[in-house]
């Protein structure tokens, strides 16, 4: 008995502190890491969310745009930060599931960061500048056949899934264009209006406002449904490409080892936020289907896209690069 009673008063005094900090938190501004530049769906689900997060919090929420390799500089940001829950991220499906898979990446996803919820999802949508005489799918595919190697595509970068996207687009329509990758969004909606590149697969918000415009051509929904901010826009599917499907999803995450009461503080301020009626009227007016799960839900979900990809990127004959 008296062994037990030592063990526990020597449990205490290793846990206090943790358990101190984590009654306190947050006492200080928090970093949110956004792995892309400023103007990109990541960024503008941050931004959203985080503000909604410092009302909460009564704490400000400082956003670090650190852009590069798809998320992944960014996120292994993260993964090297002291596990204190100050330096979190709100970060991609590319950066979590599908780089590791793609390429050598510093970090492991589920042993170097900590799942806290995943906070939205958002399908891929194919969209050509201007001058690309192609109205839908089939004139697009048709129109890269007859120049293999003529066109391009942008992505955010190897290993995102605008990336992966139109390798799947590109192995399954048995066509021949050019990867040009950008460091996020935003460089790649610019250059797309100015006609620089062809075409490329992004998050709906990305590009809504271009195709609304007129000033770019939606070509296909990359989902099992319409979205209802583009209800004219077809799937895939109806396309006569059903197996190209590709949804984006962003989870807010933190270092490994953070104590699981900030975990669960953060879990239940980011879930809170989610259901705010300002927070979902932005971000649901942009394509966007707003999540929010617990920890372990979130951790499950890593694990089951990290394994669908791995098959998706092994049946496509796309190789790693190591």
């Amino acid at each position: 008995m008296q062994v037990i009673r030592l063990v526990l008063v020597a449990l205490g005094i290793v846990l206090a502190p943790a358990l101190a900090a984590a009654q306190d938190y947050p006492n200080k501004p928090i970093k949110l890491i956004v792995p892309f530049p400023a103007g990109g769906p990541n960024d503008v689900i941050a931004r959203t969310v985080g503000q909604r997060l410092s009302e909460i919090f009564k704490a400000p929420i400082v956003i670090d745009n650190r852009g590069g390799q798809g998320g992944v500089i960014g996120t292994d940001v993260v993964a090297r930060a002291d596990p204190d829950g100050y330096t979190i991220a709100i970060t991609s499906s590319g950066a979590l599931a599908i780089s590791p898979s793609m390429e050598k990446v510093a970090y492991d996803t589920l042993k170097d960061l900590a799942p806290v919820t995943l906070v939205a999802k958002v399908p891929e949508l194919l969209v050509v500048a201007k001058n690309v005489p192609a109205n839908n799918l089939q004139e697009l595919i048709a129109l890269a056949k007859a120049q293999p190697g003529k066109l391009n595509f942008a992505s955010t970068g190897l290993g995102g899934l605008p990336d992966l996207a139109g390798e799947l687009f590109k192995n399954m329509a048995g066509i021949n264009i050019v990867h040009v990758p950008y460091r996020g969004a935003a460089p790649i909606v610019t250059d797309l209006l100015a006609q620089q590149v062809q075409m490329t697969f992004l998050d709906v918000p990305a590009v809504m406002a271009q195709v609304n415009a007129g000033t770019m051509k939606a070509i296909a929904m990359a989902a099992p449904e319409r979205s209802s901010s583009l209800p004219n826009v077809p799937t895939t599917a109806e396309a006569g490409l059903p197996g190209l499907l590709a949804e984006n999803w962003y989870g807010m995450v933190a270092p490994a080892k953070t104590p699981p009461a900030i975990i669960a503080t953060l879990n239940k301020a980011t879930r809170e936020a989610l259901s705010d009626p300002s927070v979902i009227e932005k971000l649901k007016a942009q394509g966007m289907t707003l999540a929010g799960n617990t920890p372990d839900e979130f951790r499950a979900h890593i694990a089951s896209e990290t394994a669908k990809w791995a098959k998706v990127i092994k049946d496509a004959g796309i190789q790693p690069n190591n």
